[in-house]
């Protein structure tokens, strides 16, 4: 094994996930500042928040990354410098980027930064990744259509100090590593500049010249055909033959997601990662993994590029997500055989709940009773965010930020 040392990098949309993220197994977290990032539906982070963010993962030995990694315009180059050097103050340790202007302001604002170059660069190759290194960046983000040969490839033609990050899971864009213009020519929000609203999830249909008024189904059935929309990335089962081919950081996908997403993947993939570390030449995807990766919204998964173009499947006939448990409420503290917890979703006396705890495995219980922030008992849990107490099965213990859901219907959306 090459890199015995592979870091899990998750997604923190806001301070919730950060947190999550962390609890969960993380190694590093991305977040993105309120300005410049390629995920503007996110809350993001402020400076004052990002003080917080690092100051939390830097007490538990972790780190923190700020995507800048928009094509910024020529108005908007006047105002980065006072993000890059706010965010130097605030402890980030590395900046995401993709351009070349961003870069070179980043070395002149914050020096002893390091320097991440984007996936939205594009990087392929090794000539590629060694003149980024020459330019000052630590990391590559690899295009993601690169298969593990390519990045075996590019491993053994750069300088060893140079990380190789992959993505490893979570959305797929259909345009090569998102320099997607669809988006703006459709609705006039910009892509690049992380306003995407997915317009290749649209569903498409045909129209003949000579024919004007009328649509036709692309493909067989009623739910009609989404011909851009990609499935979902899941690596888990092949995660050791990415460590294998050299890559340094895991990257999961999600920005925009929640913290239950967030806490659920992380979750999955520090099991895989444990595994492939423990193991590296004998790896097999824990069972664990394999069914926690269903229990968050998703799309159909494929492997995407990692084992060649055939991989990277899309399933025409839908473009929303399979969505199969909901979250009901996250323990906040236990104490004499109960937990307290905040209600996340409701859920009624009788019903089985799985609670998923951070260290990385589940427990499935149905609680005998319910219990109100007074300690009267009720039968069900309708209040948004209120506080309920429930019982702990015997000899075990639920920690802080456990998550307890319940099996609800199967509903694609």
């Amino acid at each position: 094994m090459k890199n015995p040392n592979v870091e899990l990098l998750s997604p923190a949309g806001d301070l919730e996930c950060l947190r999550f993220a962390l609890a969960y197994g993380a190694d590093a977290v991305y977040l993105g500042s309120k300005e410049f990032g390629m995920r503007s539906s996110s809350t993001n982070f402020s400076y004052q928040e990002m003080q917080t963010a690092t100051a939390e993962a830097h007490a538990l030995g972790k780190k923190v990354y700020l995507t800048l990694n928009t094509l910024p315009t020529n108005q908007e180059i006047a105002r980065i410098p006072e993000t890059i050097g706010k965010a130097a103050e605030a402890g980030i340790d590395a900046f995401i980027v993709a351009d070349l202007g961003i870069l070179s302001l980043v070395k002149q604002h914050a020096p002893g930064v390091e320097i991440h170059l984007s996936t939205q660069a594009g990087i392929t190759n090794y000539a590629a990744a060694r003149v980024a290194h020459q330019l000052g960046a630590s990391r590559v983000v690899l295009a993601r259509e690169l298969s593990l040969t390519d990045i075996a490839e590019i491993r053994a033609n750069i300088p060893p100090e140079l990380e190789l990050e992959v993505f490893v899971h979570g959305a797929m864009c259909m345009s090569v590593s998102g320099r997607c213009l669809i988006s703006q020519y459709l609705t006039g929000r910009d892509a690049n500049r992380g306003q995407c609203p997915q317009s290749c999830r649209w569903k498409y249909t045909l129209h003949e010249e000579h024919r004007p008024g009328e649509a036709f189904e692309i493909g067989e059935g009623e739910g009609g055909s989404y011909i851009l929309s990609a499935d979902d990335l899941c690596t888990a089962p092949i995660l050791d033959k990415i460590v294998a081919a050299g890559a340094n950081s895991l990257k999961i996908e999600g920005r925009s997601k929640s913290f239950y997403y967030v806490a659920s993947a992380t979750a999955a993939y520090r099991a895989a990662l444990n595994a492939v570390l423990q193991n590296p030449t004998g790896y097999v995807c824990p069972p664990f993994v394999q069914q926690e990766l269903t229990r968050t919204s998703h799309r159909p998964y494929s492997t995407g590029f990692f084992m060649g173009p055939q991989g990277a499947t899309q399933s025409a006939n839908q473009a929303g997500y399979i969505r199969q448990w909901q979250v009901i409420g996250v323990v906040q503290g236990q104490q004499g055989g109960k937990a307290t917890l905040t209600q996340r979703g409701k859920f009624t006396l009788g019903e089985e709940l799985e609670a998923l705890l951070p260290e990385g495995r589940t427990i499935t219980f149905t609680p005998a009773a319910i219990w109100d922030a007074k300690g009267a008992e009720i039968q069900s849990t309708p209040h948004a965010k209120m506080e309920f107490s429930v019982p702990v099965p015997a000899g075990e213990t639920l920690p802080t930020n456990t998550i307890l859901r319940r099996k609800i219907v199967q509903e694609q959306t």
